[in-house]
């Protein structure tokens, strides 16, 4: 896993986990974890897109909300949030406005346009993370993809409905 050591493996893996975790609550395999320099697991999200069909219940963007109500600007600066999947245009967004300094992510979303085509519930856009976040006038650090083939296999036959 070159340019990421044990410590991002392990968290990415967490978030592999909680991607696994949504589809069993009828969701997109998608899940991301936000974790302080001292290595511990300060919020969990997964997809929510059922029951509502809320298209903007990304579990980042879930993820980033939930930071502002309830860390520090100064906490959230250091912490890095592990996705399983890129960070789509808007959940870099908001995850750029909630000021997390770090993102380590799996699937580029490249690949994951790929997986799942032109599928209605995941009309994927082809905007990388790392440009959202370069337009922005705070540094936010990108790492990925990494464990690519890991982060695809969890979208086996998830997109085939």
């Amino acid at each position: 896993m070159s340019g990421a050591g044990e410590r991002d493996e392990h968290f990415l893996r967490l978030s592999f986990a909680i991607a696994r975790r949504s589809l069993t609550h009828a969701n997109h395999p998608f899940g991301c974890v936000v974790v302080d320099t001292a290595g511990k697991v300060l919020i969990e999200a997964e997809n929510g897109y059922m029951p509502d069909r809320d298209g903007t219940a990304h579990a980042e963007r879930l993820a980033a909300t939930q930071a502002c109500r309830t860390l520090s600007g100064e906490v959230l600066a250091k912490a890095t949030l592990y996705s399983s999947a890129e960070p789509c245009a808007m959940c870099a967004g908001a995850i750029y406005w909630a000021g997390i300094g770090r993102v380590v992510y799996g699937l580029s979303e490249h690949r994951l346009r790929a997986i799942t085509g032109n599928h209605p519930e995941n009309p994927t856009l082809d905007l990388p993370c790392r440009d959202v976040f370069a337009s922005g006038q705070r540094p936010t650090e990108v790492l990925g993809p990494f464990l690519e083939d890991e982060a695809a296999a969890l979208h086996d036959g998830a997109w085939a409905k």
